[in-house]
């Protein structure tokens, strides 16, 4: 099989040809940095997270970018009720978005452009509009995108043209779907916006939010490139403008595949403040679980289907982590026994990589692909159970296993990595006692360990560190 995706641009799943053979270029929309990202927003990046593991997984080398809006309606308005500098506001925010995606290993972007290093490139492609003829400048000094003028609007949400209000204009950043109408590309300064504004031909001012993606993505990966991913939400008005101003001013196709993603919902309702089930990372982490279990979770149902976040489903991804955890300590203790013939082991590695990689190549179907890796674990101990596989099978079978794994990402970290100074050191200590026949000191430093949540196991290479 070859790997297919479902273009939301077309509506149906097709063969995914490159634009460049070998190489691929995604651009994702990232936070905008006015509060901590939720579980709902990480669910849209990790589904970006699948997918660039996955075209790297079937040989694609992929540049990733993903923007950070900061500059539009939501940073300013709170950055300006905070008392701060806009700069200095969205700062934390970042910071934040970037600990949490560490949290959930999430592969970095090669580039992260934040807006507000990028006006110039807005400034010039809205000025080639201008000089097309699409854009105008309205009385109040705004510049605006005319749909009237751009016939191919609409083409990824199929908008009716009949329902276009050609001549009305909307200056948010969000409007409704019904709210088809002129929209901002350069706002023109306000009291409203404080300090924060910037010089351009048509006055002092802002971009609109839909510009800004236009302008990085081209900066970044040229005027057409290969996929564009968002959820759902950011269908229209976002995207649908994007691709409007992209191929106005560039003259060429934006993207050739779109990829998006269902909503998270918690516990069959949709996340709200006002109903007590919305949750940050750091929400679900307080709670005592770890970000690969998050991860998980967030991972483990396909990214065209509505996720139901729940904290059950956080306990269940901690059972499979942990049986998935265990397998692979067996195999890595088994690499040291004697060659018990690696016929077998060879053969259901093989078989196992082969229905992980089609369940993948089918538009990223992760239940199959994760179906395909627990049943290579139950083969994989059950082989270890009749001691038919040691040394080189073994070894096989824990390198086919940490290849699915670069997809999913989701195995405990190898000895030390992601260890905490402070808990190796209590750990040494632990040791120490127990050699010097301490116990009394011994036991007492385990449950230190474990109320920072952290189990000892005694092997006989030496105590092993994982996580509660």
């Amino acid at each position: 099989m070859a790997l297919t995706l479902y273009n939301s641009l077309t509506r149906r799943q097709e063969p995914f040809v490159p634009i460049q053979p070998g190489r691929v270029g995604v651009y994702t929309c990232g936070p905008t940095v006015y509060n901590m990202a939720h579980i709902g927003n990480f669910r849209a990046y990790m589904f970006e997270d699948l997918l660039k593991r996955t075209l790297r997984f079937c040989g694609y080398s992929v540049t990733h970018v993903m923007n950070l809006t900061d500059v539009d309606d939501k940073t300013i308005r709170d950055s300006r009720a905070a008392g701060i500098s806009l700069g200095d506001f969205t700062a934390r925010y970042k910071k934040a978005f970037f600990e949490d995606v560490d949290t959930l290993r999430l592969l970095p972007a090669d580039e992260y452009p934040a807006a507000t290093d990028h006006i110039g490139d807005m400034i010039a492609l809205i000025g080639a509009l201008m000089a097309k003829g699409i854009a105008y400048q309205a009385d109040d000094g705004s510049v605006y995108f005319s749909i009237a003028r751009w016939p191919a609007y609409g083409q990824l949400v199929k908008v009716d043209p009949a329902r276009m209000r050609a001549g009305e204009r909307v200056s948010l950043d969000e409007y409704a779907k019904e709210s088809v109408a002129d929209f901002a590309l350069w706002k023109a300064w306000s009291e409203e916006d404080g300090e924060v504004g910037w010089d351009s031909p048509w006055g002092r001012g802002r971009p609109g939010w839909h510009i800004e993606c236009s302008a990085m993505s081209s900066r970044y990966l040229g005027p057409h490139f290969d996929i564009h991913c968002g959820g759902v939400d950011n269908m229209f008005p976002h995207h649908e403008d994007e691709i409007a101003q992209s191929e106005a001013a560039n003259g060429c196709r934006f993207v050739n595949v779109w990829l998006h993603c269902a909503h998270l919902i918690v516990d069959g309702e949709k996340m709200s403040k006002s109903a007590g089930n919305f949750h940050t990372l750091r929400d679900v982490l307080e709670r005592g679980y770890c970000g690969r279990e998050l991860r998980y979770v967030l991972l483990a149902t396909h990214y065209r289907q509505q996720l139901n976040f729940s904290f059950q489903a956080c306990d269940d991804a901690r059972a499979a982590l942990q049986r998935l955890d265990a397998f692979r300590r067996r195999l890595r203790e088994a690499t040291a026994f004697a060659d018990a013939g690696t016929g077998a082991a060879k053969e259901r590695s093989e078989q196992a990589l082969e229905a992980f990689r089609a369940a993948l190549e089918d538009d990223l179907n992760i239940s199959p692909a994760l179906a395909a890796v627990f049943d290579f674990v139950r083969d994989g101990n059950r082989l270890l159970d009749e001691g038919t596989v040691g040394g080189p099978g073994a070894a096989e079978v824990l390198r086919v296993l940490e290849r699915m794994d670069s997809v999913l990402g989701v195995m405990e970290a190898d000895a030390g990595e992601g260890i905490p100074a402070e808990v190796e050191a209590l750990a040494g200590a632990r040791q120490a006692a127990r050699k010097a026949r301490d116990f009394a000191r011994a036991d007492a430093l385990r449950d230190q360990l474990s109320a920072m949540g952290w189990t000892v196991e005694d092997t006989p290479k030496g105590p092993r560190l994982r996580r509660s």
